[in-house]
């Protein structure tokens, strides 16, 4: 059984401070983008993942693997072997703050339940989603949604067109906790905002106004990507320069996403970007995108 999962790009994601748990409270807007994983499931005599693809050589084939940990939670629950070999064909940057690893839990979670049969509800698989990590949930979801609490609870949102996105490629990926980490180190001693969506930004989302979206974008983790990240912020200059509406950071970095007019600027963006030498590659990809889908 084969399940394409789709990237993601915040739109907004508003932080609030560190909560006793260690997570912090989020204002999450998600949107799925046309770059995809592939996992495929099919039977074996135990538990393995293998990986191809751009950077495979950095997704940990152990336990630790949410792909893996996905296949065991299911099992778990309907007291079977987890004994499945996924395979991850890889094309959403590793690392690089686009959700990779969260579609590849989600992706094995719903191959595995199509290969045992177990014909699990929608409910049942978020749950063990939102177990899995506070962005799994959304890729099992797809389309546009807001994430609160973690950014775990969804409530799916309505997108009137197609936005056009140019993500550039860092060299190396950044941690999320290092990222939350010097988040809450550049706000010590400040008091911090609950997190709330942005009216503008949901309504540029559901209106399909690229500009309006351009206009609303934000990213509170931006400042503590650029802080660990210095050599982000000439990415970030050089699509803008090359015609870009706006630039961000993607969650936690370091890739960067551009919103772009229509799909000849996104290639423009995207060959200066490569041609002024301030990152690996960069992507072209469309929003909204479908979450797992399996393929057969």
């Amino acid at each position: 059984m084969t399940v394409r999962v789709p990237a993601k790009v915040n739109v907004q994601l508003a932080v609030g401070g560190a909560r006793p748990d260690g997570f912090h409270d989020l204002a999450n807007v998600f949107l799925a983008v046309s770059l995809y994983d592939e996992v495929t499931a099919t039977p074996a005599a135990a538990l393995t993942v293998t990986c191809e693809g751009p950077d495979a050589d950095k997704v940990p084939l152990d336990r630790t693997n949410l792909a893996a940990r996905a296949a065991e939670l299911l099992a778990a629950r309907h007291g079977i072997a987890p004994d499945v070999h996924l395979h991850i064909a890889k094309d959403i940057p590793v690392a690089g703050g686009m959700a990779g690893g969260s579609a590849d839990g989600a992706g094995a979670l719903l191959a595995c339940d199509a290969l045992w049969g177990l014909d699990s509800s929608r409910e049942e698989l978020l749950e063990i989603c939102a177990e899995l990590g506070s962005d799994v949930p959304f890729s099992l979801v797809g389309g546009a949604a807001l994430g609160v609490g973690r950014g775990e609870r969804l409530t799916e949102l309505p997108v009137g067109g197609a936005f056009h996105w140019v993500f550039a490629v860092a060299d190396g990926g950044l941690s999320t906790p290092a990222v939350y980490g010097e988040f809450d180190r550049l706000n010590e001693g400040m008091t911090v905002p609950g997190p709330v969506a942005s009216p503008v930004l949901l309504d540029a989302l559901r209106t399909g106004d690229a500009t309006a979206l351009a206009g609303a974008l934000a990213n509170d983790l931006q400042p503590a990507a650029l802080s660990l990240r210095p050599s982000l912020a000439a990415t970030l200059a050089a699509g803008t320069d090359a015609g870009a509406l706006a630039a961000l950071v993607s969650g936690s970095g370091p890739t960067t996403a551009f919103l772009v007019k229509d799909a000849e600027s996104a290639e423009s963006v995207a060959a200066a970007l490569v041609a002024s030498g301030t990152c690996r590659t960069a992507r072209v990809a469309t929003s909204p995108a479908a979450g797992a889908t399996l393929l057969g």
